[in-house]
């Protein structure tokens, strides 16, 4: 029997992945399940990106490409970020990965050893202390409650930060809470990070088109240009493009950063799919007209699920302005009975209760650092909301 490394029982598997596959299993077993556990948009890719992709294919463009991207992608996203976010990034300093998650696993591998900390605020996307963990650093996790908008401040930040600390993951807006940092904020941690020359910042703007309520997305390194030359800019076209499954993430950074990370994807998955490069491409330079017509249905989903999850009594949610989530609270249902006579105990019972009772997939708020609190998709089928959202509402009206 071969035996896992020892680094192993530093990790585990992601929570929302783990819930999707039983909600998927409950289905395949003939339960009619309501699944909001994944980040995948309900749209689909535009057709204009697929054409790209197409003629791609027709060019017999099906080779190796460089292992930190393609020259056309790199200087499509060299524009993206000069006249979008106010970035000037050269050819060195940009790279390409097999979607943003690897980006940043690759940023941390290149990076972080023993010893060395990671400063995250909860609530978090469930991947970034287990990353964290695999290349040997620990996770320092602060808590940004709903008080405080689910926002890191720059007072927290600063006691959070030692002489081991080597990183901050920032997410704007954010994945779980919806969260938007405003440029005022922003400066206000910059203003803490210029005290501590030692602290890199990885900022991850997955979700920046996805904004509701006339938010504006900044990323730090454009807010606080002296902070450049120590932050990642991650970045990606999952989200915004409907291309969760192409698999296309990208970064710009310091020259020696970006050099060490391609280093580590050169050993790991070599370059991306020449087929989602050329996609990319496309997304990146192509026409963005349809955001607005998904964006418009977006907000009247976000609208539809918070008002029908302020109705379950025991729950209470707020309105994000950004991303496709909801994360409500919970705390009202903590200590109550089933009909089953089995007790509420945790956010985490609370969504087995759902799945169990209601056929209503969520994720418990444990997984991403901030307990009693539920994380919901909202880019799902509006039919499957409303009905996700009045079971939930009947679930909740039957503890006692």
């Amino acid at each position: 029997m071969i035996e896992t490394a020892p680094r192993m029982s530093r990790v585990k598997p992601s929570p929302s992945v783990m819930a999707s596959r039983r909600a998927r299993e409950l289905k395949a077993a003939g339960r009619d399940v309501i699944q909001l556990t994944s980040g995948d948009p309900d749209f689909p890719t535009p057709d204009h990106i697929k054409e790209a992709a197409i003629r791609a294919l027709e060019r017999n463009q099906t080779r190796y490409t460089n292992v930190d991207g393609m020259p056309e992608l790199k200087e499509a996203i060299q524009h993206k970020f000069k006249t979008e976010n106010g970035l000037d990034y050269s050819r060195d300093r940009i790279m390409v990965g097999t979607g943003a998650k690897q980006i940043i696993y690759n940023a941390l591998m290149a990076s972080v050893g023993p010893e060395d900390e990671v400063i995250i605020p909860a609530p978090y996307w469930v991947s970034y202390p287990d990353m964290v963990k695999l290349a040997a650093g620990t996770p320092v996790i602060v808590a940004c409650p709903q008080n405080n908008g689910f926002k890191l401040r720059p007072e927290d930040l600063d006691d959070a930060i030692t002489p081991r600390t080597k990183w901050l993951i920032l997410n704007s807006p954010c994945n779980p809470s919806g969260a938007v940092y405003e440029p005022r904020e922003l400066e206000a941690l910059a203003e803490v990070l210029g005290r501590h020359p030692h602290v890199g910042v990885i900022t991850d703007d997955i979700y920046e088109y996805l904004l509701f309520d006339g938010a504006e997305c900044r990323t730090i390194a454009a807010v606080a240009p002296e902070l450049q030359e120590r932050t990642l800019t991650v970045n990606g076209v999952s989200k915004a493009y409907a291309m969760t499954g192409w698999r296309i993430g990208y970064a710009g950074g310091p020259a020696p950063l970006i050099k060490a990370m391609t280093a580590i994807q050169s050993q790991s998955t070599s370059s991306p799919s020449s087929i989602g490069q050329a996609a990319a491409v496309e997304a990146l330079n192509g026409p963005k007209d349809f955001l607005r017509e998904r964006l418009t249905l977006l907000r009247e989903r976000r609208d539809l699920i918070v008002g029908l999850l302020n109705k379950a009594p025991g729950l209470s949610c707020g309105s994000p302005q950004g991303a496709i989530y909801v994360y409500p609270s919970c705390a009202g249902v903590i200590g109550k009975k089933a009909p089953g006579g089995e007790v509420i105990g945790s956010d985490g019972d609370f969504t087995l209760y759902l799945l169990d009772h209601a056929d209503v997939a969520v994720v418990q708020g444990e997984a991403y650092g901030l307990s009693r609190h539920l994380r919901i998709e909202f880019s799902g089928k509006t039919e499957n909301l409303r009905v996700a959202g009045e079971r939930i509402i009947a679930a909740c009206a039957a503890l006692r």
